[in-house]
């Protein structure tokens, strides 16, 4: 686990307390946590099933979604399987190394899924604006470049984050209040100073989701200008039907990350629990929900589902 070139302290461990002041409720705080992630594995492995069984799902927008599943997969399996292994065993140690190898991945899956959604805020711009050319300007190679992309750009911001804290010397008290290796979380327990290593998590996450947001935002005001050219009623209705469900996402997506971000460097008056349980819905939420909503407001997946489940159901039948 060891990735990172750590310190003299590489041979020595952190606690995650889990959630502090609620200790006794752990088990009970399990139930949904484990709940949200087995229904997050499943709706994004049914996803990435769908997609990869039906050739007539190989269009950009449903690889798009695959690599949203895939990201929400790896960012959510980064973190709750150790948080249930806290809640139901007490197993709170963990190594230096791991604590800066699951910062790297979780960090770079929350960059990986905001540039995702840029990605398909563009993908829906197309689609509405210039629909008559989608197919040669967003073909299924340009969408992989463009993951890969977003790939490269998540990696070369989250790897400062463990690298910078490889480079500090830790107290005694290694006890981190939280469920997961959190940049800051970790850097509050350094004895050095921490001031580059708070500059530059603050500017990242400000800038990559303010960055992000005007993309976005940028995209669906030329939505809006287009579908606002539309006479036909029937037309808005249909045009902005397509965008309900990215739409639903994001707002389930940057609200808290923001909160998250500022509450840990300056929501001083705030409940240490009330924050840490925000941090953990932050990534629970849209990767749990986010097939659930793709899935009930696209209709071509609603559609494959059900032939499967029906496909699924028969043979059932037939081997009773």
């Amino acid at each position: 686990m060891a990735v990172f070139n750590l310190t003299p302290s590489d041979g020595s461990t952190f606690m995650l307390m889990g959630i502090p002041g609620l200790e006794a409720a752990h088990v009970w705080i399990s139930i949904p946590f484990s709940t949200f992630y087995i229904i997050s594995l499943l709706g994004n492995v049914m996803v990435l099933f769908l997609v990869g069984k039906e050739q007539t799902l190989h269009k950009p927008m449903y690889l798009l979604l695959c690599m949203l599943a895939l990201t929400d997969i790896s960012m959510s399996s980064s973190v709750i399987p150790k948080a249930l292994c806290i809640f139901w065993f007490k197993l709170e140690v963990i190594s230096v190394g791991g604590c800066l190898t699951q910062m790297f991945f979780f960090h770079t899956g929350t960059g990986m899924h905001s540039a995702i959604l840029v990605t398909m805020a563009i993908d829906r711009y197309v689609a509405i604006c210039n629909p008559l050319r989608y197919a040669t300007i967003l073909t299924n190679e340009r969408i992989a470049k463009l993951g890969l992309v977003c790939l490269m750009r998540a990696v070369l911001f989250a790897l400062p984050l463990p690298l910078l804290l490889s480079r500090q010397t830790f107290c005694a008290n290694r006890i981190i209040p939280h469920t997961y290796c959190d940049h800051m979380a970790v850097a509050k327990m350094s004895c050095g100073d921490i001031t580059v290593n708070r500059m530059y998590g603050l500017v990242i996450s400000f800038v990559v989701n303010l960055l992000d947001l005007t993309l976005i935002a940028l995209s669906y005001g030329l939505i809006i200008r287009a579908v606002l050219r539309i006479s036909s009623k029937k037309a808005h209705q249909k045009a902005l039907n397509t965008c309900t469900a990215h739409i639903c996402v994001m707002m389930m997506s940057y609200p808290s990350v923001l909160f998250s971000t500022v509450t840990h460097r300056y929501g001083q008056g705030i409940a240490p629990h009330i924050h840490i349980i925000m941090a953990n819905l932050y990534f629970l939420f849209p990767t749990t929900l986010n097939p659930i909503i793709y899935g009930a407001k696209t209709k071509e997946l609603r559609e494959k589902l059900g032939k499967y489940t029906c496909r699924m159901y028969s043979l059932g039948g037939h081997l009773l």
